[in-house]
């Protein structure tokens, strides 16, 4: 098991509502603000923290309110169809095309960088260190979500899919592999809480290829709940730095209004300045 460092940054995932996390890490880039140790990103925060890593801002911007916006990447006739809901395939190929990623100022950033995946044929969240070479399918892994995303994504060393199924928020890997002072930006309010999932009881009939994925999806919510358990109440000598949008953060995981993606991302913004005083203040 690798060992890390004593500071850690967390990015949860969440789809669109990682417009927030994206305005965040924007803020962080424009002040020069990096002093932790590993980073740990999961779904749509991995992509967020891959261009904070590249030292790209704006960059992800520009997918929350241009191509995630687009009639190509969510369709629920498609669904209906039998197709995919979000077409990442059609998202990854033209964004690394037309945006690109720094490969060689991601390359040189030597701190590592997690991106959670949940493994298909065991229901469990890996853990994976990708270089640049493998970033685009590995972030592509993290990000896909079981029945919106089908199929899922095969790697060399397995079949993989959303890493929010398995574990939505990594501080408890983190953790035991050594940091012990770790900043989490959220996806939700601070006062939020998962319920069960209403469909869950039709997860067999959608997952029937992907059978040791049915558990893992209907119980994420006690999973996620106990992890939020965990970061208000952390083992002793460990010190969290939570960075959650404010109370009422409404954004849906497929929102299609880019003003309330634009407001979202500005509130991400001004959350980053917050954030680096905290971070400077837990440091004192």
């Amino acid at each position: 098991m690798e060992r890390v460092g004593k500071t850690a940054l967390i990015v949860e995932g969440g789809a669109m509502r990682s417009v927030f996390s994206c305005g965040v890490l924007d803020h962080f880039m424009a002040m020069d603000f990096s002093p932790f140790d590993s980073f740990w990103g999961v779904s749509a925060g991995a992509s967020n923290l891959a261009a904070y890593l590249a030292k790209m801002p704006l960059r992800n911007k520009r997918i929350y309110l241009d191509y995630s916006l687009r009639k190509e990447f969510v369709s629920l006739s498609r669904f209906i169809r039998g197709g995919d809901m979000i077409d990442l395939d059609w998202m990854w190929e033209i964004t690394l095309k037309e945006l690109g990623i720094d490969k060689q100022t991601f390359d040189s950033d030597t701190r590592p960088f997690f991106l959670v995946v949940t493994n298909s044929a065991t229901g469990q969240p890996e853990y994976l260190t990708p270089d640049s070479k493998f970033l685009a399918e590995t972030m592509k892994a993290s990000s896909a979500l079981p029945i919106l995303y089908r199929s899922g994504v095969e790697l060399d060393n397995g079949h993989f899919v959303d890493g929010g199924v398995s574990d939505s928020i990594p501080i408890q890997e983190a953790i035991k592999r050594g940091a012990s002072k770790i900043m989490i930006i959220r996806s939700r309010d601070k006062s939020y809480k998962k319920s069960k999932p209403k469909l869950g009881a039709s997860y067999p009939l959608f997952l029937k290829n992907t059978p040791a994925l049915i558990t893992p999806m209907q119980t994420i919510y006690e999973r996620y709940n106990q992890t939020l358990e965990l970061i208000e109440h952390p083992p002793e000598g460990v010190q969290i730095v939570e960075v959650c949008p404010p109370d009422g953060f409404s954004l849906s995981r497929l929102t299609q209004s880019k003003g309330e993606l634009a407001k979202a991302y500005e509130l991400g913004v001004e959350a980053g300045k917050h954030a680096i005083t905290a971070w400077d203040k837990e440091s004192k």
